[in-house]
């Protein structure tokens, strides 16, 4: 295909699946769930923490968690007392369990307490600045506190080769900003052009069939090769098209 068939092709792609029916079987059904601003935010950090593995899984856990938080997840964490986390014995994910999530939510309590939220940590206070550099610098600022050594493992950062899918995944959901009703385009402080995809075995294997992309890790290197072309395709919303690649790979099998 030429670039411009290409293009074509993807932008078919992203109509297809970027609608209210992508929200039925993909994680971010539980920031669905909620109209506050917080809760949308701290139930979409949370659940794009535990999206690896079994889809059908994550969602049910990402439910669980909102469940033992009261389904007021703002308000949990801004209110809670080290008993309360309690509620929490006996929960896993994979390898993220109740030591993990008691670290994330002293975690999120002290960034709503002292930064006034997720949203202003990746404000762009200098144009020198990727949203890479600044996701790197999030995960400083989450682990300011005294931590588990453990729990790092769970938030990945792009100046140490990771691809950080899941950081990324959930940057899209609050960034992104249509009228399709998907994603939430909360965060009006960080560009849409910024933004990068959420890289991962289903969206690498789809744009190296395509010829997006050549490196065959799912790494930062391969994000980079991956975002200078989908930034050809669309500048303004290059992200988009994780649309057209997720749904190529996981619902057609592409």
């Amino acid at each position: 295909m030429t670039q411009k068939e290409l293009k074509d092709f993807l932008d078919a792609k992203v109509i297809q699946y970027n609608n209210p029916k992508f929200i039925e079987s993909d994680p971010i059904q539980i920031p669905h769930q909620f109209s506050l601003k917080e809760d949308i935010e701290i139930a979409g950090f949370l659940t794009a923490t535990i999206a690896w593995g079994n889809r059908k899984m994550i969602i049910t856990n990402a439910k669980k968690m909102m469940s033992l938080m009261g389904n007021s997840p703002y308000d949990f964490i801004m209110n809670y007392k080290e008993h309360h986390l309690d509620v929490f014995d006996g929960f896993v994910h994979r390898t993220f369990n109740i030591i993990d999530i008691n670290f994330f939510i002293q975690s999120i309590r002290n960034i709503y307490l002292k930064y006034n939220g997720l949203e202003s940590i990746f404000i762009n206070r200098n144009d020198k600045i990727s949203l890479q550099h600044r996701i790197h610098n999030f995960k400083n600022i989450f682990f300011e506190l005294e931590h588990p050594i453990r729990t790092k493992k769970h938030i990945s950062d792009p100046l140490k080769g990771s691809a950080a899918k899941r950081i990324n995944m959930f940057l899209r959901w609050m960034v992104r900003k249509d009228n399709t009703g998907v994603d939430f385009g909360l965060w009006e402080t960080v560009s849409p052009s910024e933004l990068s995809c959420p890289l991962d075995v289903y969206s690498g294997n789809v744009a190296r069939k395509l010829g997006l992309l050549n490196r065959r890790q799912n790494d930062a290197k391969a994000l980079h090769e991956l975002d200078t072309y989908l930034r050809k395709l669309d500048p303004q919303d290059p992200v988009k098209y994780d649309f057209a690649l997720f749904g190529l790979g996981v619902f057609e099998k592409f």
